[in-house]
C-alpha cells in the first residue's frame, strides 16, 4: 500500500509481490484502499469525543 501511495507503478508492485496476474495485485490494492478510507484515525475519534463532551462553565 505504501508503494502505491508513493506512485510506484502497479506492475512493479505485482513483481515484488510475486503475483502472476495483475488482476490479483489490483484486487489487493483495491481492498487496501477501501480499508484505509473506511478507517477512522485515532485523532479523529478523540476530536469526536471532545465535541460530544459538555464543557464546564458553558450552559
Amino acid at each position: 500500500m505504501h508503494l502505491l501511495e508513493a506512485n510506484t507503478d502497479v506492475r512493479v508492485i505485482q513483481v515484488l509481490l510475486g503475483h502472476a496476474k495483475l488482476t490479483i495485485t489490483a484486487r489487493y490494492t483495491q481492498v487496501a484502499t477501501h480499508t484505509l478510507l473506511s478507517t477512522i484515525s485515532p485523532y479523529e475519534l478523540i476530536k469526536l469525543l471532545q465535541d460530544e463532551t459538555p464543557r464546564r462553565g458553558m450552559h
